[in-house]
C-alpha cells in the first residue's frame, strides 16, 4: 500500500532566507604584546641589514604575523633618516579594503616618512620604535623601550 501523499504539494514553500549584507571584517587583534618588556636577546633578520636588530617583541611580531616585510620597509626608510636617532613608526590598517599606511614621526609628531600600502594581511594597527644604539639600529615594541 502506498503512503498517503495527499497534501504533499499543498505545503507552502519554505521562505527564502533573507540575504544579510556581509559583515565588515573584524580586525584580528594582535595578541597581548605588552608582555614584552626589555629584551633578552637581539635578533638579526637579514644578512643585508647587518646593523639592524630586533628585540624579542619585534622578532615575535615578524615571525608570528609574517611581518619581516614591515621591518624591511622601516629599515629602508631609516637609511634616509639616519640623522634622526629615534623614530616612531605606525602601521594603520584599513579593515574594509585591507590597505595600510606606514608612517614615521620623530616622537614629537614631526612627520618623517609616509608610504601607502595597497594590500596587507597584517591583522591590526601597530606602533614600533626605532632607536640608534651603539652603532646599531634597533626595532622594538613601545613596551620594550
Amino acid at each position: 500500500m502506498a503512503a498517503d501523499q495527499s497534501g504533499l504539494f499543498d505545503q507552502p514553500a519554505p521562505a527564502a532566507e533573507e540575504t544579510q549584507p556581509e559583515p565588515k571584517p573584524k580586525k584580528r587583534e594582535l595578541e597581548n604584546l605588552g608582555q614584552f618588556t626589555g629584551t633578552s636577546a637581539w635578533h638579526r633578520w637579514s644578512i643585508l641589514a647587518r646593523d639592524w636588530l630586533l628585540t624579542d617583541g619585534a622578532q615575535h611580531v615578524a615571525e608570528t604575523y609574517g611581518a619581516y616585510w614591515l621591518m624591511d620597509a622601516i629599515a629602508s626608510y631609516t637609511r634616509k633618516l639616519h640623522k634622526q636617532p629615534f623614530q616612531v613608526w605606525t602601521l594603520k590598517v584599513d579593515d574594509e579594503n585591507r590597505s595600510a599606511v606606514l608612517s614615521a614621526t620623530d616622537g614629537n609628531y614631526k612627520k618623517l616618512a609616509r608610504q601607502e600600502i595597497p594590500y596587507t594581511d597584517f591583522p591590526d594597527d601597530i606602533t614600533l620604535y626605532v632607536s640608534a644604539s651603539e652603532g646599531y639600529w634597533v626595532i622594538m615594541l613601545p613596551s620594550e623601550y
